[in-house]
């Protein structure tokens, strides 16, 4: 069984990206086309300058642009170290999903975990 990113690599319609330590890879409100996989490094997602996750080497991010027509990115995404992305437009995205259903099922594990971390991350806030 491939991994996500395993997966993103053999669909991908654009060549992998390289991200230097620090770049921005997609800011909040951004119009979101594509999602990610990180083959080499970590990225730090923030909401309001706020670093709310950092999602390392063999996870997916950015899958909300894929499933929401018009999506807006609702988070940043900076390279925490140099970094090496597969990236997935929405077109192979569906093909992916279709030829390999375990691909879906680990974009939405990771989607949910996610999902969690941000409200314990949101509950912790509101208790202080």
């Amino acid at each position: 069984m491939l991994s996500p990113v395993e997966t993103i690599k053999l669909f991908q319609s654009q060549p992998e990206q390289t991200f230097a330590k620090g770049d921005i890879i997609f800011n909040n409100g951004d119009k979101g086309t594509v999602m990610y996989g990180i083959i080499e490094g970590t990225v730090e997602m923030s909401i309001d300058g706020k670093v709310v996750e950092v999602i390392e080497k063999g996870d997916v991010f950015g899958q909300g642009a894929l499933v929401h027509e018009d999506y807006l990115r609702a988070s940043t995404a900076v390279a925490k170290t140099d970094c090496k992305l597969a990236i997935l437009d929405r077109e192979h995205f569906l093909f992916a999903v279709q030829q390999t259903p375990m691909f879906a099922l680990e974009v939405m594990r990771s989607y949910s975990d996610r999902h969690r971390r941000l409200k314990q991350i949101l509950d912790g806030l509101g208790n202080n």
